[in-house]
């Protein structure tokens, strides 16, 4: 569990040190992830759809001879589902013993935040969960939605897909 300061912040950024983040988008918005957590940007390609799954798994591919499941954040998160294009991108994170593939519309670059720059997320309500937000960041007209990748990907759903894969 991550431990929080007084500000809401993770604590480990109480030292003031920056951190860096790969910025992706859904649709018209901005979200970041730690990069530390990306293996890889790869382009989107086909992949084994898995029956009884969620449907914001798209499937499974194989990575290397690694089984890797696919999840498509814009179902994840609700947001109206869109045709796959030529900026549509699979970024390979490692999240625990993990490895999982995340289908986004695009990555546009890795930026720098301070932890002045990051607030906390907001409380939604409890029809929505916001326990993977890590926070919001501003940087000039930007606002990026900070995802924990795993807290978001943590969950019993992917653990679902682990035991079908296998």
């Amino acid at each position: 569990m991550t431990q929080l300061n007084e500000t809401g912040l993770p604590a480990a950024m109480l030292d003031g040190h920056s951190r860096e983040y790969l910025v992706f988008s859904l649709g018209s918005e901005e979200y970041a992830i730690d990069i530390l957590k990306a293996q890889e940007i790869r382009g989107y390609e086909n992949v084994t759809r898995i029956a009884n799954t969620p449907a914001f798994i798209k499937g499974v591919t194989n990575l290397r001879g690694v089984i890797v499941p696919i999840v498509d954040l814009r179902i994840k998160f609700n947001l109206p589902r869109v045709e796959y294009g030529g900026q549509t991108v699979v970024i390979v994170v490692n999240v625990g013993a993990r490895v999982v593939g995340v289908v986004v519309d695009g990555v546009s670059d890795v930026m720098t935040l301070t932890q002045e720059q990051i607030k906390p997320a907001p409380e939604f309500s409890l029809s929505l969960s916001s326990d993977y937000l890590s926070g919001l960041a501003s940087v000039g007209e930007r606002m990026l939605v900070l995802v924990d990748i795993e807290k978001l990907l943590n969950s019993e759903e992917m653990a679902l897909v682990d035991r079908v894969a296998s």
